[in-house]
């Protein structure tokens, strides 16, 4: 299921809201209603949660069904509620907001090229995948400019052939480009999606919407 919204008129839902195939992570400012929302449309339970006293989970943290990896500024009391799910903070006090550098599905895992060897290998063990270094569109801010499910990857319209033969390797699932928010190339911050549904922006047209259901596969 596709569902348009946006929270207090911001339409970058990406930012404020992860997910995964069993639980979806919201900020706390999100009303009933809009949970309720969400809820429906990835067809997973919510729960509130701030990082670091931040409410943009969707940049600072990362997950799939094996685990969780949160920034390093998330205190114990906030990794807590994140219960029934093994959550890590990234020791590197740099590249700490694993949303926007950490794109990973249950196959595998394409970060922001900076990371040293301690920190893939880190990040291979809390997530259960092989982890590979790259860059979307030449960016190295890969979480931001591109979303995937176990289904498919959405990409920033500007992807170069051999990033696109990277991912599909890494992630085994084909690459779509899209974009989303009339126009946003940067989809990663538009978009939360699992297996079952997807959140998106409430400026994303019906053409972006046609391609983001057929590049995660919901059909």
């Amino acid at each position: 299921m596709l569902a348009k919204m946006d929270f207090l008129g911001n339409p970058y839902v990406g930012v404020y809201c992860a997910s995964n195939n069993q639980v979806v992570f919201v900020s706390s400012f999100i009303s009933k209603s809009a949970r309720k929302q969400i809820e429906e449309a990835l067809e997973v339970q919510s729960r509130a949660l701030s990082l670091g006293g931040s409410t943009v989970l969707g940049s600072l943290m990362c997950m799939n069904t094996n685990g969780s990896i949160v920034t390093n500024f998330a205190d114990v009391a906030e990794i807590s509620h994140m219960e029934d799910m093994r959550v890590e903070p990234i020791s590197q006090r740099r590249l700490n907001a694993v949303g926007n550098t950490i794109l990973c599905n249950d196959n595998g895992a394409v970060v922001h090229p900076n990371y040293n060897k301690s920190a893939i290998k880190f990040i291979e063990d809390v997530l259960g995948v092989e982890v590979s270094r790259g860059t979307i569109a030449g960016l190295k801010t890969v979480g931001s400019a591109s979303v995937t499910n176990n289904r498919g990857v959405l990409c920033h319209p500007h992807i170069k052939d051999g990033e696109k033969e990277l991912l599909e390797d890494v992630l085994k699932v084909p690459v779509t480009i899209s974009t989303a928010n009339y126009g946003t190339p940067q989809i990663g911050a538009c978009i939360v999606a699992n297996d079952k549904g997807a959140l998106v922006g409430s400026a994303t047209t019906p053409i972006e919407l046609g391609r983001i259901e057929e590049g995660l596969r919901y059909y």
